[in-house]
């Protein structure tokens, strides 16, 4: 056996005097040759070759062999010649369906032999460019995606502090409702992933409301009549903001801005959907929305004690909200209650 750093080619071969072979590649090629499967797997355990050159006999089992090598990833595309023996038809058949790229069999051309070995070693290199190339271009798009939602979140952290000009209540609120709905999300079984996306974008629910007046958004008595339905219009209007844009996240936004207020019970607005006609997002949007809404002070109420609006959402329950929601974030109760404390804490220091 004669061993070469990192070899190009590898010759597996019982013959004592395997130079034949070897010749038939360029000079200077690094070629190891192998007399035994244990000493080709060894060598080839971490390192690639460009060709693996096989002349099978009585006491190697050559398609065993094929299937191994292939069994490594780092060998998948390696190109294999295999000298085959034995009846023509059903050793290329055994030969192939192991995994070799070509087989050729007895008795040997040595022009022929060498053209095909140049060959399946050219054609390697060309799958090592291509592999290299598509793993370069593999790296430059999640780049680009990860740069893409980068942005999308900035926006939508902006059009956040947009809402928070309006209402310096605000803040806390989409923090804590977006809080809220990534336990509800947990509760669901929803992947990380997805949890996360509808958090960011159910900061964006009442985006709506910065075209709603100031006279309206902060009075301190009930609304009259006129006054609830400019104020029901923001569902609309957020929606009509957001849902044309290229981004995903944004879309997934004006769904929620849209569905938010919608009912299980087909009562809600705009649209009057019901049960899970309403998307998720809006389903789980809405009992965050409303849990932080009951427990936050506004000038027109105080707020509500924790233990109070967990049992207004248990009564809503199969009305208001969807069952599953509720039972979700009712099953993250804990979670919810440390959120509602610690962004008191934070704002009271």
């Amino acid at each position: 056996m004669t061993n070469a750093a990192d070899p190009a080619v590898v010759v597996v071969t019982a013959r004592p005097d395997p130079g034949g072979l070897t010749r038939l590649f360029a000079a200077g090629v690094p070629t190891l040759l192998a007399c035994d499967a244990g000493t080709v797997l060894a060598a080839l355990a971490t390192h690639s070759a460009e060709l693996v050159l096989i002349e099978a006999w009585p006491g190697l089992d050559a398609p065993g062999l094929i299937r191994a090598l292939r069994l490594k990833p780092h060998l998948a595309h390696t190109s294999i010649l295999l000298i085959a023996e034995g009846d023509p038809a059903e050793a290329r058949r055994r030969g192939l369906e192991a995994g070799a790229t070509d087989v050729v069999l007895p008795p040997l051309d040595a022009s022929d032999l060498a053209l095909r070995g140049r060959n399946l070693m050219a054609l390697a290199r060309a799958q090592g460019a291509v592999e290299s190339q598509a793993l370069a271009l593999s790296r430059e798009v999640e780049r680009a995606a990860a740069e893409k939602q980068e942005r999308e979140r900035e926006i939508i952290r902006r059009l956040m502090l947009a809402a928070e000009f309006r209402d310096d209540q605000a803040g806390d609120h989409l923090t804590r409702v977006a809080g809220c709905v990534l336990a509800i999300a947990d509760g669901l079984g929803l992947s990380e992933e997805e949890g996360n996306d509808i958090a960011l974008a159910s900061t964006m629910h009442d985006i709506g409301k910065i075209g709603v007046a100031d006279s309206i958004l902060h009075k301190p008595g009930p609304l009259t009549e006129p006054e609830r339905c400019e104020m029901m219009q923001h569902a609309l209007r957020g929606y009509r903001m957001l849902h044309d844009s290229p981004s995903r996240l944004l879309r997934l936004a004006a769904e929620i801005a849209l569905t938010h207020h919608e009912r299980w019970d087909g009562a809600g607005y705009p649209q009057g959907l019901k049960g899970t006609e309403i998307p998720l997002p809006g389903r789980i949007t809405a009992v965050a929305d409303v849990f932080d809404a009951l427990i936050s002070a506004r000038v027109y109420k105080p707020g509500w004690p924790l233990e109070r609006a967990r049992r207004f959402l248990e009564e809503q329950s199969g009305a208001h909200f969807d069952p599953d929601c509720v039972a979700a974030f009712l099953s993250r109760w804990d979670d919810v209650v440390a959120l509602v404390q610690e962004r008191s804490a934070e704002r009271a220091a």
